[in-house]
């Protein structure tokens, strides 16, 4: 049950609203680049707030519809028509709440960190070209390449003598950018908390209304009940499809990997309560299964809302669950505001998110930390995710993973010691520390106790992949920067490199 303590709440209320206004444009944002309406993305942030906010295994990641989805749910709804999203995500629910119950969480950890970020990118890019033609007003292709393909010939359709819908469009998406990039640049410091799509969204909303200009707008109901599509004749019938089950699977697969990867990213953030991770997948899907019951958008943990809940001070789980009240209360009461939203404006919110989501910082540090290697998994995974399908694209990048295990095939198994002595906890590593045996390992290292020093001795440790090594530097970070004794010995130079 979670309680509301006076001495938290003021600084938790204070972070739900702005994780709210930071939430506001991106929901609505990402339910368009899903090819769904908006009102579905809002629909998914007030569950996300509500129900999971209660009930997540990491009180300060906030939940909601997420830019990482939006590929996959596109070419569902594309494929499959709007319908079977709801059988598909009380499916991918269902298999979350299960890998829950079974303790399954730390084997989504497990998953080599150059998979998911190359998995992030190519989902970037093609929220960056399909968006690109939103911007103009017009609807995206079918596909990943063909968007790329069509860029050119929509810039050089723009006519400065015959300013149409077109030319306007894309003039308030231009606004949009250069007015969220500027605000996040140039923000005074009393006014670092407001976040840049939102000012960007009522600079670029306030300029069309002023000057009547003839855009396309949000669409959404009245009443945000209307949204709710309740399940009809047919909707368990669905789950007879082939397609339909592997589309939830996949989704599922998708949806906790990046969730999981975004609650460390918070745990990383705050020295509070640490992520119970199988609880986290558990509330999750229900979630999806709400979500999916309701008609709307799947959720995951996401790391922009997060992050800004961790960086306006929220102590607990209220200020999750708050944000998803503010949603309410605004589409319920305040329609019109939303309608006047020029479509382009979130298009362009959408084209900065995918942007951000190609990481080359990340790909860097992956080189200089681990070599070509992860760097060639990062690459082959983003190509492959624009120029096939999502599925296909993590399921090529983990079969790559493999390969850093080839030259330590006879010796694959890591046996874990664990004992206390006069000096505190130690912990004894031989054999091949690999993304094979990260959930047992992640396991030991995060029950060693706070109060005593911990020793890691890795002598014995035949060889350590790029998975583990980054698992380790988080945690050896994490634990050292809250000041708690922590002691490494034993590492060859090849895997110190790794964890320095």
């Amino acid at each position: 049950m979670t309680r509301f303590i006076p001495a938290t709440f003021s600084r938790d209320a204070i972070a739900s609203v702005v994780v709210f206004l930071v939430a506001m444009p991106l929901c609505m944002g990402i339910a368009v680049a899903s090819g769904v309406p908006p009102e579905k993305g809002l629909i998914t942030g007030i569950i996300g707030g509500l129900v999971v906010g209660a009930l997540a295994g990491s009180p300060l990641q906030v939940s909601g519809p997420a830019a990482g989805l939006a590929v996959i749910v596109f070419e569902l709804v594309r494929d499959k028509g709007l319908s079977a999203l709801g059988p598909i995500l009380l499916l991918a629910g269902l298999v979350q709440l299960a890998a829950g119950v079974l303790k399954l969480g730390g084997w989504f950890r497990a998953i080599s960190p150059a998979v998911v970020h190359g998995m992030l990118a190519g989902i970037g890019v093609l929220i960056v070209v399909g968006q690109f033609h939103v911007l103009f007003d017009a609807r995206p292709l079918p596909s990943g390449p063909e968007n790329l393909v069509a860029m050119p010939g929509r810039l050089l359709g723009i006519s400065m003598s015959s300013i149409e819908a077109a030319e306007l469009a894309f003039a308030i998406g231009l606004l949009t950018i250069l007015t969220m990039v500027g605000w996040e640049r140039f923000r005074p410091a009393a006014l670092k908390l407001v976040p840049g799509a939102l000012v960007a969204v009522v600079a670029s909303t306030l300029v069309a209304v002023a000057l009547g200009l003839n855009v396309t707008r949000v669409d959404v109901p009245e009443s945000i009940a209307s949204a709710v599509v309740l399940p009809g004749s047919g909707f368990f019938g669905a789950w007879l499809d082939p397609s339909i089950v592997l589309g939830a699977l996949a989704l599922a697969f998708i949806a906790s990997a990046e969730t999981l990867l975004s609650a460390a990213a918070v745990d990383r953030m705050h020295d509070g309560v640490r992520t119970d991770y199988n609880k986290e997948l558990r509330a999750q899907g229900v979630g999806n299964m709400l979500c999916g019951v309701a008609g709307a958008l799947p959720m995951t943990g996401v790391i922009v809302r997060s992050s800004a809940n961790v960086q306006a001070g929220a102590v607990t789980r209220a200020s999750a669950m708050l944000h998803g009240v503010w949603i309410l209360g605004f589409v319920a009461l305040l329609p019109w505001v939303l309608k006047a939203i020029p479509m382009a404006s979130l298009a362009a919110v959408l084209v900065i998110t995918g942007w951000r989501l190609v990481s080359l910082s990340h790909v860097r540090r992956l080189f200089r930390g681990y070599g070509l290697l992860p760097v060639a998994i990062w690459a082959a995974t983003l190509t492959m995710v624009v120029a096939t399908d999502l599925l296909t694209g993590v399921l090529v990048g983990i079969a790559l993973s493999a390969l850093e295990l080839l030259p330590h095939l006879k010796r694959l198994g890591l046996k874990i010691d664990t004992h206390n002595d006069e000096a505190g906890q130690a912990i004894h590593l031989d054999g091949a520390a690999t993304f094979l045996t990260l959930p047992r390992l992640t396991a030991a290292i995060e029950s060693a106790p706070t109060a005593t020093p911990v020793r890691l001795d890795l002598t014995r440790v035949a060889t350590m992949d790029h998975t583990v090594a980054e698992m380790l530097r988080d945690w050896l970070g994490r634990r050292r920067g809250s000041g708690l004794p922590v002691e490494m010995s034993g590492a060859s130079p090849k895997v110190a490199a790794m964890l320095t």
